[in-house]
């Protein structure tokens, strides 16, 4: 106590000799130090630092004895002393207190810290998937306006061309219906790409045809040589999985096409160990730094956001001969259904049999 007010700490303190005295001190107030001598009767300070630490309390130790050897001293701060003293040398206790009071805050203040950073970044994940799950019944929602709609309107438009060309009393007449009936083919076909660039209804064949498909069409669209590899025909997967494997490996050939410059690309679908992986590999120019620290590089970004809805991860490795992208994502867990409110009220009503003749599916059933 006197040296304590030496050092200029004026402190309210309680004295404890027995461990259920110290035990009823530790659970009756927040303590901001503890000094314990090493020899107590019928107890001891490396007893007294171990009952501290059972019992969870984050409290600044400082062990105090007449003579203690090196091994102990060292055991004592391995368990989580904050410092020892002899008591031939009692003048640094105010220092030795107030650095050890200092220190604790600061641990409590950046574990506080790390806390709030791990809720903001759940908060964050949380938000994330909402807006993933908004977006894909917002595309659903509009492919459905769009087929009900201007599909069913641009079909009746045809149908009066087609009735009007037959009808025409000139030849002059015929021809412009027919020209007329050909444009209307071109925006039914376009509204019938959009609508699958909304929401594939090509998923319902399940995700190894669908990224079949996707590579094929990748493949006419753009030239460059595109292989498809699975270890698997079929692949029983969760309502939220199949969607977000097919937007990642749907990106990742977007953004071949735009900046890779590549001649060739392969993808490669494959499960093991309760793992499902998409590696989309290209021999294109590569991504240097500067590419992947660009303030508005949201592609990457949202793969890799999208990748956490579901509990996933996305790696990058890029070089001189091209750049590689892996989506991993664990086949268990309760992420894996978040898309499943997309489906019931927004899909189940049968939407036409129409559809683009390079797609295989029609718009029956978009799940």
């Amino acid at each position: 106590m006197i040296h304590l007010r030496r050092g200029g700490i004026r402190a309210d303190i309680r004295r404890v000799d027995t461990e259920a005295a110290f035990v009823d001190a530790l659970l009756e107030e927040e303590w901001d130090l503890i000094l314990s001598d090493y020899n107590l009767p019928g107890y001891s300070g490396l007893a007294a630092l171990d009952k501290l630490r059972a019992l969870g309390k984050i409290i600044p130790f400082i062990l105090v004895s007449g003579e203690i050897g090196e091994d102990i001293a060292v055991q004592a701060m391995r368990n989580g002393a904050s410092d020892y003293l002899l008591k031939s040398n009692l003048a640094r206790l105010a220092p030795a207190a107030m650095m050890a009071i200092e220190a604790n805050r600061t641990r409590l203040a950046k574990q506080h810290a790390d806390l709030e950073l791990s809720q903001s970044r759940q908060q964050i994940r949380e938000l994330a998937q909402h807006l993933q799950t908004s977006i894909e019944q917002e595309r659903a929602a509009i492919a459905r306006e769009i087929h009900d709609d201007v599909g069913g309107a641009l079909t009746a438009v045809k149908l009066d061309l087609a009735w009007i060309a037959r009808h025409a009393t000139t030849p002059a007449l015929a021809e412009h219906a027919q020209q007329a009936m050909e444009a209307v083919t071109m925006a039914h076909e376009a509204a019938q790409r959009i609508m699958h660039n909304l929401r594939p209804a090509i998923l319902e064949q399940g995700l190894v045809a669908a990224l079949q498909w996707m590579t094929d069409r990748f493949a006419k669209r753009t030239g460059i040589t595109t292989t498809f590899r699975t270890s698997h025909d079929q692949l029983t997967l969760s309502a939220g999985v199949p969607l977000v494997a097919y937007r990642f490996a749907q990106e990742a050939l977007t953004n071949v096409s735009k900046h890779a410059q590549a001649s060739r690309v392969s993808v490669d679908l494959a499960q093991a160990g309760g793992v499902l992986s998409i590696e989309v590999s290209d021999n294109g120019r590569g991504l240097n730094d500067d590419d992947l620290a660009k303030a508005r590089s949201f592609g990457i970004r949202g793969l890799r956001e999208r990748a956490e809805t579901v509990g996933g991860w996305v790696d990058i490795s890029s070089g001189t001969d091209g750049t590689t992208l892996i989506l991993s994502v664990p086949l268990s867990g309760p992420e894996n259904g978040f898309l499943d409110a997309v489906t019931p009220e927004l899909l189940d009503t049968p939407l036409g049999s129409e559809g683009d003749p390079d797609d295989p599916t029609t718009w029956g059933h978009l799940q």
